[in-house]
């Protein structure tokens, strides 16, 4: 069953033989040494194999030509010996021995049947690409074989991935084999980065000098589906007789394997692929890679709840895997469109999926499996604790998992079908209201792009897509009539009210129904409180509201990419239970008040709003008290809390009236809606804090007022940076000959002249007197005549009296 040729020939014995006897083995091959289309068929004659060999491939492509591959080396079509499964295509029969499928496909096979029954090994290819279904189902399979089935054997194969990691998750029995592989010359060609440039317009220029420098067939990377069409289009009037093939996952199979196989009149070609030619495919012709440096990969935003297409710079190692297409029939050569002092600097690895994807999904099977807690199963690496929260979050919003985290007898239905909860969800509801076949096309066609053609009205697309008589659009629907059967077996009751299929979209994911902001349609506000951005020629932009199924970009910045029209009637007749009444708190910074209004919402959308005369007086005091603690300081009595810190009273620090505002704040501002409280009586409230040690100390230590020899009543100034501070006229401190004292600090006393016009400052008063007085006296004298001036003050009576009145009352 095996080529000798291939370099894998040389170390299957040995993996066989951990196999045999240990079960479990962590295979690490390069590209081109067979380890996809070898083992599968080598584990057939074993003693142990009496049932089906599982081999898992990351994606449809792959794992439609890996099982041509190996049913052409048994000289035999696919569904004989070797089958494949994947969702939009299948070949398989009652002989097959060895069955390809995806991975996604392999965890719903595993979670509805834990014990694998009939099924002998599971090959996981590729395992570096660290898919989220290639973790989970990993993970499922090594529970499977430590409790239920210890005669499963577990083998993990790639080109590049850290085996010893690997192996030590497979278990102590687990064992790596490595395979050297066949080495053929490989050249890397640096070119200039060009940002003055589109991706296209510098793929296109590269792919000309790849094509005019060298020989054999021309595989270029770009990022998606939008960049390869453009570069398709570059290139026709360039090229007008060279096949040029596009490769992605909308491609049909017929033409995937156009772009696979060499021309067949012989002729170069240029293919055009993603990412998804990067591992497992041998395209047969091709010794020429032209890399654009770019990858897009899904992400999932947890703030806005969407998964979106973010590009990126590939990483080395995907670079390493690009660049390896090129030599894996004979010498090749890769350009890449960037520089070598730049490549260093690239990252390492992509992340694994399950640190970035929607883990959704991946809950509900755990759910569905039995696992409550994702720690108590063997990961590579966990799933982040704060996706997993935000996950179960939201199944418990669809209702498919209960408080406890548990599946709900709904949760089971969702789970049934084999695509993202949101979807199914939605296909369920269609099913309830008779009209599952809209539903699971609807679904479909989000899932799948391009099918239905482009463009955001996705029921418009739905229109297209049933006059369409292409292969493509063929497979498709018979899929979602398989969907749509699978929903009404699961559907026991219907409900006939609803009947729109943009009803369905919006029972699955209400948070994403979303009102127009503008006139022009280009600015939209979704329920769950997330901005939109349409293209306001879109057709769509008339519309008052959508549904929206997809979105790219980041959250405050979202372009709407897949939208159905909703009436106002729609929502107010069909979606009335999703309506709710509620009073709103708002707060006016300008005013510093809390303005209620009582609202009539759908989410974050507000659909009528007016005055609430009478709002929860629990929740007004409690945003005052809110805002109030925001800046203390402003609200506090400022000469109180000076005269506070000055003699540091515990009791009126601010940190601890922050804790203690509950029991003197919150008094104050109840039956209030703003912050005005007289400083009077805030200042009576926090003397009313202290016992009567800290009173006597802030009495004595910081006191109010200064009385001066004269019997006048001067406010201390405990706030300014010279504090503390007292103005008084100076005649009032006649016969004082001692500098009045704060505490332990001088007072600062600010003298003035008899009309209160500042004379000096000082905290020596004894040398004031027998200092600079003698040039404030004659300038005094002049000034104010009819007042006294003496030479010795100290020895004078103090008197705010002029001279005539002074001596009338001295008399």
């Amino acid at each position: 069953m095996v080529t000798a040729d291939l370099p894998i020939y040389a170390v299957l014995p040995d993996l066989l033989a951990v196999l045999d006897t240990h079960g479990a083995a962590v295979l690490i091959a390069p590209p081109g040494a067979g380890k996809t289309t070898a083992v599968a068929p080598a584990l057939l004659d074993q003693q142990w194999c009496d049932g089906t060999i599982i081999l898992l491939s990351p994606r449809r492509v792959a794992a439609r030509a890996a099982a041509e591959r190996m049913a052409e080396m048994l000289g035999e079509k696919p569904g004989e010996t070797i089958g494949y499964l994947t969702r939009m295509d299948s070949k398989q029969s009652a002989k097959t021995r060895v069955l390809v499928m995806t991975e996604a496909i392999f965890v719903n096979r595993i979670v509805s049947d834990p014990e694998l029954a009939g099924i002998s090994a599971v090959l996981f290819d590729e395992a570096h690409e660290r898919n989220l279904d290639s973790d989970l189902g990993l993970a499922l399979a090594l529970e499977t074989r430590a409790v239920l089935r210890d005669d499963l054997r577990i083998c993990v194969m790639s080109a590049t991935i850290d085996g010893a990691r690997f192996a030590a998750l497979l278990g102590d029995d687990a064992h790596i084999i490595e395979s050297e592989g066949k080495a053929h010359p490989l050249r890397i060609e640096w070119l200039p980065s060009r940002p003055d440039l589109r991706i296209e317009d510098a793929v296109t220029a590269a792919i000309m000098t790849a094509w005019r420098a060298e020989d054999g067939d021309v595989l270029a990377f770009l990022p998606g589906v939008r960049e390869i069409d453009r570069v398709a289009e570059r290139l026709a009037p360039k090229l007008p007789d060279t096949p040029i093939l596009p490769l992605h996952g909308q491609v049909m199979p017929a033409d995937q394997r156009m772009a696979i196989r060499r021309d067949a009149e012989g002729r170069r070609r240029i293919v055009l692929a993603t990412a998804i030619a990067e591992t497992s495919l041998t395209l047969d012709g091709v010794s020429v890679v032209v890399d654009s440096g770019l990858s897009r990969r899904a992400e999932f935003d947890r703030a806005a709840g969407s998964t979106h297409l973010v590009t990126h710079r590939a990483s080395q190692a995907a670079s390493a895997q690009r660049a390896g297409r090129a030599a894996r029939q004979g010498p090749g050569v890769a350009y890449r469109l960037w520089e070598a002092a730049g490549h260093q600097g690239r990252p390492p690895y992509d992340p694994p999926e399950v640190e970035t994807a929607d883990l959704a999904p991946l809950m509900l099977a755990l759910a569905q499996w039995g696992t409550l807690d994702p720690a108590s199963l063997p990961w590579l690496d966990a799933p982040p604790a704060a996706s997993v929260s935000a996950a179960r979050d939201r199944l418990e919003k669809l209702g498919a998992l209960d408080a406890d985290g548990r599946i709900s007898a709904w949760g089971e239905m969702v789970a049934s079908l084999p695509m993202n909860p949101v979807h199914a969800a939605m296909v369920l509801f269609g099913a309830r209201a008779g009209r599952a076949h809209d539903a699971a096309r609807l679904a479909l066609l989000l899932q799948e792009r391009g099918l239905g053609g482009r463009g955001e009205d996705v029921l418009a697309r739905l229109s297209r897509w049933a006059g369409d008589n292409s292969p493509r659009a063929k497979a498709s629907a018979q899929l979602a009539d398989r969907w749509a059967r699978l929903a009404q077996k699961l559907v026991t009751s219907a409900i006939t009210e609803a009947t729109k299929p943009a009803l369905f979209l919006a029972r699955a994911i209400p948070d994403n129904i979303a009102r127009r902001r503008d006139a022009a349609g280009e600015n939209w506000l979704s329920a769950g409180g997330r901005g939109y951005f349409l293209d306001p020629a879109s057709s769509l932009a008339r519309a008052e509201w959508l549904v929206i199924g997809d979105a790219q970009g980041q959250a405050k910045a979202a372009r709407i990419t897949a939208a159905a029209a909703l009436e106002t009637a729609d929502v107010e007749d069909h979606l009335a239970d999703l309506l709710e009444r509620r009073s709103v708190l708002r707060w006016n910074a300008e005013e510093r008040r809390v303005e209620a209004r009582l609202e009539r919402r759908l989410g974050a959308i507000t659909l009528a709003s007016g005055p609430d005369p009478k709002p929860d007086a629990e929740a007004v005091t409690a945003m005052l008290m809110e805002k109030a603690l925001d800046d203390l300081p402003r609200l506090l009595p400022a000469s109180l809390m000076a005269r506070a810190q000055h003699t540091e009273v515990a009791a009126l620090a601010p940190e601890t009236l922050k804790d203690t505002a509950a029991t003197w704040l919150a008094p104050l501002l109840a039956g209030r809606r703003d912050l005005d409280v007289a400083q009077g009586k805030l200042a009576d409230v926090l003397l009313g804090l202290l016992d009567w040690d800290s009173r006597q100390k802030l009495d004595s230590l910081a006191p109010r007022e200064f009385v001066s020899p004269a019997g006048s009543h001067h406010k201390i100034d405990y706030e300014g940076d010279d504090a503390p501070s007292v103005e008084v006229r100076v005649q009032a401190l006649f016969g004082l000959d001692q500098h009045p004292m704060v505490g332990k600090q001088h007072l600062l006393l600010k003298l003035t002249s008899p009309a209160g016009r500042p004379i000096q400052s000082t905290r020596d008063l004894p040398g004031f007197w027998r200092g600079s007085w003698h040039d404030v006296r004659k300038d005094m004298k002049g000034r104010y005549p009819r007042h006294r001036w003496p030479d010795e003050p100290w020895t004078e009576k103090p008197s705010l009296k002029t001279k005539n009145a002074f001596s009338r009352s001295e008399s």
